[in-house]
């Protein structure tokens, strides 16, 4: 029984991983129909900054501020010089983001080396705690705590303000929303820039699950398009919808089955291709 908790706290910690960058992904796509596939690779650079910060300065706050803002101004930058060149071109800002998340990974290899990368946390978020059915790590416990706080403000910020309204509006109908008057470029630029400065953050706080390695960043994006595409794109709903259903699947498939682990992780995403391509929570465009 205690593997069965273990693998279920474990999924629960990969959910929570995969909602923070699946986040602003799935806003992000909403807005520009545009997938950014150098999502992972900002997974990445944000993790090793950061972990280089937290070991020279001893402070984790910084290390994830650092991460989250390195990978916020990549981001923008990629954006605002070179998606905004190839605007409305679909294979060339496929083929884009495809180059520069590969130029961002190789740039690391070169400069942090293939070792295995894991985060320095002090000793009282490395100590164990009581969740009644088994001791779990702390630090993966605030882990989950954080995605759900996450999930509360990004739902708040959607609902009840006009940034979000905004927001809304440039994912249900992009032409319509500028034609009354909203800066959905503007716009885009500003949920761009936050879904990077996430998987920054993301990259920075799940070095304690996974420890950063060359190719990290293909799994982690191939997940959470996984997620957006079991949530539907565009949706805060679906992305955490389908963070869970990723996140436990892969966790026991990889405990009880580990040879079949990819073909239960994919099985759901092909599923919902089939029968509603839309994703769960996703509108037909």
């Amino acid at each position: 029984m205690n593997t069965f908790y273990f693998l279920a706290l474990n999924g629960l910690t990969m959910a929570a991983l995969l909602f923070i960058m699946a986040s602003g992904l799935t806003l992000a796509f909403g807005l520009m129909r545009v997938v950014n596939l150098a999502h992972g690779a900002f997974y990445l650079l944000g993790g090793y900054i950061g972990v280089q910060v937290i070991r020279d300065t001893g402070s984790l706050t910084l290390g994830i501020l650092a991460g989250g803002a390195v990978a916020l101004v990549g981001g923008l930058l990629m954006e605002r010089f070179l998606l905004q060149r190839v605007r409305g071109m679909d294979l060339s800002e496929a083929l884009l983001t495809i180059a520069v998340g590969l130029i961002i990974a190789d740039a690391l290899l070169v400069v942090y080396g293939g070792q295995p990368v894991s985060l320095p946390l002090p000793r009282e978020l490395r100590a164990p705690v009581d969740l009644g059915v088994m001791m779990y790590p702390y630090f993966r416990v605030l882990i989950m705590i954080f995605a759900v706080l996450l999930g509360i403000a990004l739902w708040l910020v959607m609902t009840y303000t006009r940034i979000g309204a905004a927001i809304r509006a440039g994912v249900d109908d992009r032409e319509t929303a500028m034609t009354q008057g909203i800066n959905v470029p503007l716009l885009f630029g500003g949920v761009f820039a936050v879904a990077s400065f996430l998987a920054g953050v993301a990259g920075v706080i799940g070095t304690s699950y996974m420890s950063l390695t060359q190719g990290l960043d293909v799994r982690v994006l191939m997940l959470s398009l996984v997620v957006i595409i079991i949530g539907g794109m565009g949706s805060l709903k679906g992305a955490a919808v389908g963070a869970l259903i990723t996140g436990m699947v892969s966790s026991f498939a990889t405990g009880y089955l580990p040879q079949f682990a990819l073909f239960f992780l994919f099985l759901p995403m092909t599923l919902i291709l089939v029968f509603r391509p839309q994703g769960l929570f996703g509108r037909v465009t």
